[in-house]
């Protein structure tokens, strides 16, 4: 299975994800391949596993997270397939709420956001972020 670049995302995926805003809290489901070694951009030299270094990224998120008012209300490790097929299962799957999708945005703008986005990269040999919001 070939995974897109963790860092792909579209103005128009943005676009339609604030088009389609309710103003209300949104969840962010997060299904998470690792890189065995992680590889940093600036081709440092490193010990740690790709799963670590998105773990500091996490950390960093996490704190962000419930300062703006959200919680990780799920986080958990993949086991293996029931029904269908696919070539490579996920990792890991999180999902993360936030307030609003305004305060999913300002988080991922904010400085200590940014400063610790290297890591993920690092990390992460791809992701699907979904957002979703809850049905009544």
């Amino acid at each position: 299975m070939e995974y897109i670049n963790a860092t792909t995302k579209t103005d128009q995926q943005m676009e339609a994800l604030l088009k389609a805003d309710n103003g209300g809290p949104v969840c962010m489901v997060n299904l998470l391949k690792f890189k065995e070694k992680a590889e940093y951009e600036d081709g440092r030299e490193t010990d740690l596993s790709g799963i670590e270094a998105y773990q500091i990224y996490g950390a960093v998120t996490g704190s962000l997270i419930k300062e703006l008012g959200g919680d990780v209300v799920f986080t958990s490790v993949f086991n293996g397939m029931v029904v269908g097929e696919v070539e490579e299962l996920w990792d890991v799957m999180a999902i993360a709420k936030y307030p609003t999708l305004q305060s999913f945005i300002d988080m991922v703008s904010s400085p200590e956001y940014l400063k610790a986005y290297h890591h993920r990269l690092a990390g992460l040999k791809g992701q699907l972020n979904i957002a979703s919001t809850q049905v009544d």
